[in-house]
């Protein structure tokens, strides 16, 4: 041990033997000596008092006497802080209780303070998170990047960032798996065929054919409440599963109904008005019959499963199937659960409820007409209330019979802990009584059961009706109906939730939001659009980071034109025609006023970006039309799909379609694909100039791309084509014409053709090459005259021209003809080249010293 010690002591003296001094003395001190050095520094620092008497004569001036102060909290007994302030005695009972009653109030308040204190921090930090996430998706989807392999260290550091946290988590989604692909394809499917149906001038059932693709895409059971949202969104239209087949057209589109729309006069309207309350209670009433049916279906499923339990037998009408039922959830062991009351040794109350809750009113009520005498004996009156419920139309009693009915409610169940809960439920549901209290044990135990409840006691006269159950609900947030965020398997709840309760904007966004519910989110949209219910916000309060937005002094509104983008930006350079699909369905809200006008203009912006950024070749002429070998012009589907795009004639398609995407190809170097736009929106002086700009530019590259060979065979193809029709006649298309000679040219050096290239050079009457002076002075005066794109090159044809001449010359001298055809061939090529240095020294500083001087150089060697 000691030794241990005494390696510790020379290892902590050799740490500071670098800061040793030879002109030094060093100091060996012990802790007390620190210590009482210390403390002997500190007594002869006066300026602690000066500092306290100065802090008191600033806070005097503030009026606060700090020596009372300090007085009082020198003399604080903090032991007597929960005690009262008069003593008690023993025996005072009564001020014992109000001490502590006081201070069970003042522990939860405070304990109160301390929980929203939590939950505000809590709620804070989710929603910077949730903000960052909606960041950093943004960020990626303007780079339009997927996780790849190219990526740099700090990218991938940003889709693993969580606002300063770290993890493995991330906004931007892998490259699509094979089953998300199937699954897009197959809502594609439904889009198409819905566009068609446009074009017809005839109604889609669509939220009938999401709900088919939802099921065939996605048989695992986690997508199963897709396939819910889908069904509540076809019961809240009214929607029938197909239209009737009928064989005349025209008596097809008089009688089948109009879907298109169909709302959007009415929910965009006044939120007051008759119509607005008809259509609430006709969503309430639609979400409600989406619930009894989805849960008839897990009634039989359940029996199907215990078939031992449910007791069956032979009978399958519905009021057996639901005795099966009450026997597989609430009979064990010999015996009813204990709150269950029997009648005629039935669990009667239980049964017609569950007739109420699968939508088999009338069978409720057939049962309860059959055992009437029993439920006389039990609840008088009971049956009569339930009689004029049931035939009700709103399933809503006159003011008597709720009046007596909260009697009987009051007196024999409201304070009651052995009444039969579903003989409660059924007096709450007649009489509507207490709609604040909204759970009843055993008959809200799940959340489609609770839902069911509120929407079953909903009164768009009473109570703020279905709008009031939106406030409760968004009161109680996302996080209360699918827990945790890292708890996904109840994801797509509260979409549904909000869907019933007529929050048709805020459910998309609640799909949009996670990754795997993105595809279902845009279709919700565009059903909701078909049918006039979906509300999109004007351009100004669109938000770059979410679809969504809020206002204090408007409704929620939805950008579908974004979601739609940011949706089909995966495949547009893929598969340009699905992406085209979907952007038609951007036009679905153009009756909107002031903002649908901004949609369509939208739906042209969206139209142009898909053909800017698709790929080109066949696809890409088949999506914006073409021209055939004979001349004669086919339209694209674009042009097919006009009247989907509210673009009234060819003259609006083609100033704001083509057009418009030729300019946004010219910017984005796209100039083969800008000039076929140019072409088939009739701009063919545009065309020309185009042509010559983009010829100008390949001339004097040494090796054109493959892309710049697809131009020339373009501007031929065009150039042939005006040469016939005699179209854009002028400056630009002969300097096209001239430009391509030129090209050929090239191309002939290249091939070894010299002479060719000559004669083409020759034919272009760019340079002056008979000898004559006054013909070459006069080119060479014209030469300002010329196009720009020409004058520009002039640094390309002159070299090229005399590189040709150099050519010809040393073939010849090193040939095998007789001496008199040589001499004649080199006069004749020494005469062009001294005719191309006469006129380039004519235009000698239009061209850099050096190309000069090589030109010089060649021409000595042609004369030698």
């Amino acid at each position: 041990m000691a030794s241990d010690l005494s390696a510790l002591l020379t290892a902590s003296k050799g740490l500071t033997s670098h800061l040793a001094r030879p002109d030094l003395p060093s100091v060996q001190l012990s802790l007390d000596q620190v210590e009482a050095q210390s403390r002997r520094l500190v007594s002869r620092q006066p300026a602690a008092a000066v500092d306290t008497d100065r802090a008191k004569y600033l806070l005097a001036q503030a009026h606060v006497d700090a020596s009372a102060l300090s007085d009082s909290i020198a003399h604080l007994n903090t032991s007597t802080t929960f005690s009262p302030l008069q003593p008690l005695q023993d025996t005072d009972v009564a001020g014992y209780l109000r001490h502590a009653h006081e201070q069970n109030l003042i522990s939860t308040i405070e304990e109160g303070r301390k929980e929203t204190q939590q939950e505000f921090y809590r709620a804070l930090e989710e929603r910077s998170q949730r903000d960052w996430e909606a960041k950093k998706k943004r960020v990626f989807e303007e780079l339009g990047g997927r996780v790849g392999a190219g990526d740099s260290r700090a990218m991938v550091d940003l889709k693993k960032s969580t606002h300063g946290k770290s993890t493995l988590m991330s906004s931007i989604a892998p490259s699509l798996s094979l089953q998300m692909q199937n699954k897009m394809m197959a809502y594609d499917r439904v889009i198409v065929d819905l566009n068609a149906a446009r074009l017809r001038g005839t109604s889609y059932p669509i939220a009938h054919s999401l709900l088919s693709a939802s099921t065939v895409v996605d048989p695992d059971s986690r997508y199963t409440r897709m396939t819910q949202v889908f069904h509540i969104l076809a019961k809240i239209t009214a929607e029938p599963p197909a239209l009737p087949p009928i064989e005349h057209a025209g008596a097809h589109i008089l009688n089948a109904p109009l879907f298109e729309r169909k709302y959007a006069r009415v929910y965009l309207g006044d939120p007051e008005s008759r119509e607005a309350r008809a259509l609430r209670q006709q969503i309430a009433r639609g979400a409600r019959e989406a619930l009894e049916e989805q849960y008839w279906d897990v009634l039989e499923r359940t029996i199907q499963a215990r078939p031992n339990e449910a007791r069956l037998g032979g009978d399958p009408s519905v009021s057996n199937k639901v005795r099966a039922f009450l026997f597989v959830r609430y009979y064990r062991n010999g015996e009813w659960e204990d709150r269950i009351e029997l009648v005629a040794g039935q669990p009667l109350w239980a049964k017609l409820f569950y007739l109420i809750r699968t939508g088999h009113a009338e069978e409720a009520l057939a049962e309860a007409l059959q055992f009437q005498d029993a439920i006389k004996h039990r609840e008088n009156g009971f049956l009569d209330h339930f009689r004029a419920w049931v035939e009700s139309p709103e399933r809503k009693l006159p003011r008597n019979h709720r009046d007596h009915l909260q009697a009987i409610y009051n007196a024999h169940m409201l304070h009651s802990n052995t009444a039969d809960p579903f003989k409660l439920a059924l007096y709450k549901l007649m009489g509507k009584l207490e709609p604040s209290r909204r759970s009843v044990p055993l008959v809200t135990a799940t959340t489609e059961d609770w839902m069911w409840f509120q929407l079953a006691m909903v009164d768009e006269d009473e109570e703020g009706g279905l709008r009031a159950l939106g406030d409760v609900l968004l009161g109680y947030g996302e996080r209360h109906f699918e827990g945790s965020p890292h708890q996904p398997g109840r994801r797509g709840v509260w979409a549904s939730v909000l869907l019933m309760c007529g929050q048709f904007e805020r459910a998309v966004a609640a799909l949009w939001e996670h990754q795997e519910t993105e595809v279902e989110a845009v279709h919700l949209a565009i059903g909701l659009a078909y049918h006039g219910l979906l509300r999109v916000p004007s351009r100004a309060e669109t938000s770059d980071m979410t679809p969504l937005s809020l206002s204090p002094v408007s409704p929620p509104a939805l950008s579908l034109s974004t979601l739609i983008w940011r949706y089909v930006r995966q495949f547009v350079r893929m598969d340009a025609k699905e992406a085209l699909q979907y952007v038609y369905c951007v036009c679905l809200s153009a009756d909107q006023g002031d903002i649908g006008r901004e949609q369509v203009e939208n739906a042209w912006e969206q139209v142009r970006r898909i053909i800017v950024l698709c790929n080109g070749g066949p696809a890409w002429e088949e999506l914006v039309g073409g021209y055939r070998p004979d001349g004669s012009r086919f339209s694209g589907v674009i042009e097919q799909g006009a009247s989907l795009l509210h673009l009234k004639d060819s003259k609006q398609f083609n100033e704001q379609i083509l057009v418009r995407a030729a300019k946004h190809s010219e910017e984005n170097d796209r100039i083969a694909e800008a000039i076929k736009l140019y072409n088939l929106a009739g701009d063919y002086e545009t065309v020309v100039a185009c042509l010559a700009q983009a010829l100008s530019n390949i001339i004097p590259k040494p090796s054109p791309e493959e892309k710049d060979r697809a131009l020339e065979k373009t501007a031929v193809d065009i150039i042939r084509h005006y040469e016939r029709t005699n179209r854009a006649v002028g400056k630009d298309r002969e300097a096209v014409v001239r430009l391509l000679r030129i090209r050929e040219a090239k191309d002939q050096i290249a091939a070894g053709k010299h002479e060719v290239a000559i004669d083409i050079m020759e034919s272009t009457e760019l340079i002056p090459l008979s000898g004559d002076v006054a013909k070459i002075t006069r080119r060479a005066e014209e030469f300002k005259d010329l196009h720009e794109a020409l004058q520009r090159n002039l640094q390309t044809y002159l070299p090229l021209t005399m590189e040709a001449l150099a050519a010809v010359h040393q073939k010849v001298k090193s040939s095998i003809v007789p001496d008199a055809t040589r001499r004649m061939t080199l006069d004749a090529v020494r005469k062009k080249s001294r005719s191309l240095m006469v006129f380039a020294g004519i235009l000698k500083y239009r061209m850099s010293p050096d190309i000069y001087s090589y030109l010089a150089r060649l021409d000595v060697e042609i004369a030698l």
